[in-house]
């Protein structure tokens, strides 16, 4: 690496100059985050039933008590032998987050396509506790436009992320956020997520190095094939 090097004096200005447009993107994404809370939502009117660890699950039972649900949309096939790497980075502060999550009455949850017991096999090897479950036996994911049929596929451009898009793979990620009313209603409140959500690229952001990826994500492995 070719860095400038400099005085500890010219060191602490360049340091304060870039504090400060820290200061302003972390702002900005302070009213980013106020402008989400205030999109409209969707009621789900559908009735969905997962397989859990324990048996089947509705959509209400996710919630595990709480008005709060947010939900990974976890890229794991029903003919996958493992869940994507990507998604493995994304779920690997999960566990650590829920201690907060709870007491501000949020439950989380992961869910794929893949069978319960292709799950729980996986869960364990990567030495996970969040719960997560199976819609491989309902139109979840389909209708909430993660997976697509090999029909769809072959169509050319499938409805994911808002919009028309060129996809080339049956399932894909992201990340919902629903709200259970007293009345036991079902709303979605938001779907989306990014970057920020993989808590290690924030920290490989920090170094000289950083990601030192030529692509995007080319260097993300499961943890434990590094």
């Amino acid at each position: 690496m070719s860095q400038k090097i400099v005085s500890q004096e010219e060191w602490n200005k360049a340091l304060l100059e870039f504090s400060k447009r820290e200061l302003e993107f972390n702002a900005a994404k302070k009213r980013h985050a106020e402008e989400r809370r205030k999109l409209p939502w969707v009621k789900v009117e559908k009735e969905y039933v997962f397989d859990g660890e324990n048996g089947r699950e509705s959509l209400s039972d996710l919630f595990q008590g709480r008005s709060q649900l947010i939900m990974q949309h976890f890229m794991f096939t029903p003919e996958w032998k493992e869940g994507c790497s990507g998604c493995s980075v994304q779920a690997e502060g999960v566990d650590g987050a829920r201690y907060h999550f709870e007491p501000k009455d949020i439950s989380f949850v992961a869910v794929s396509r893949a069978s319960i017991e292709k799950i729980s096999s996986f869960k364990e090897r990567m030495g996970w506790k969040f719960k997560w479950v199976s819609s491989g036996r309902s139109d979840f994911n389909f209708d909430f436009h993660v997976s697509f049929t090999k029909e769809q596929l072959a169509k050319g451009k499938v409805f994911y992320d808002f919009e028309m898009r060129d996809v080339d793979m049956e399932d894909m990620p992201g990340l919902s956020v629903f709200y259970k009313n007293e009345k036991g209603e079902i709303f979605r409140t938001y779907y989306g997520g990014d970057d920020s959500l993989l808590g290690v690229c924030n920290y490989l952001d920090l170094t000289p190095i950083g990601r030192n990826e030529k692509s995007y994500f080319d260097w993300i492995k499961h943890h434990d094939k590094y």
